[in-house]
């Protein structure tokens, strides 16, 4: 009997446009393979960039072979919903948990069963933006590749991501009252995971202007 080929998961990509030349940005996304580009802009305009604006980019990328959708409305860091700030700041566990973003969730899954997609916000450095630490995160048991593209065209891996967010948020090694008390057991890596992902989350969020 021949071997079964393992499965080939679907691939899921994020790029932050920042600084990026409109033409580099569009071959970047060739040479990974991408077909579609999902907007998760809240507000998809940028001054300093127009061609990366909504209507920019609704003309010019078809013509570069490459498919566009707006999900900033349900996967956006900047929630219409009162019920998802505390003292004027995004919170990210509220937004994931409304249905906006469950069908944001539901779209781009239709979605990558047709094309291979790249999540696309600002920031350059995934670690501090909401594609990764929102969006990504409720995306990470899901049996799909994610793929982070950085400022260089070079990709890290989600699981590469949270080996970055592990460090930046660990506890003191010696987090202890005295030097007598038993060690502290720090929890396993997803509860240390969840912790990470949570100080990152409060530490990036959208906060409303006053």
């Amino acid at each position: 009997m021949e071997p079964v080929p393992p499965l080939k998961l679907p691939q899921l990509f994020t790029i932050g446009y920042d600084h990026w030349d409109f033409a580099d940005f569009v071959d970047c996304l060739r040479d990974h393979g991408v077909t579609a580009l999902a907007d998760v802009r809240s507000h998809p305009y940028s001054r300093r960039f127009p061609q990366f604006c909504q209507g920019s980019l609704q003309e010019t990328l078809p013509l570069a072979g490459l498919a566009y959708g707006f999900l900033g409305q349900q996967l956006g860091a900047r929630s219409p919903d009162p019920a998802c700030y505390d003292g004027g700041k995004a919170q990210y566990s509220r937004i994931a948990a409304t249905d906006p973003f469950a069908q944001g969730l539901a779209r781009l899954q239709q979605g990558l069963q047709r094309h291979t997609i790249v999540l696309m916000c600002a920031e350059q450095d995934p670690i501090t933006c909401h594609r990764a630490i929102l969006i990504c995160r409720s995306l990470r048991h899901w049996p799909i590749a994610i793929h982070h593209i950085l400022k260089d065209g070079s990709l890290e891996s989600q699981s590469a991501l949270e080996t970055r967010l592990l460090h930046l948020h660990a506890p003191p090694a010696a987090a202890q009252l005295s030097l007598f008390d038993p060690p502290q057991p720090s929890g396993s890596r997803e509860e240390c995971l969840e912790r990470a992902y949570a100080c990152q989350g409060d530490r990036i969020a959208y906060r409303v202007s006053t």
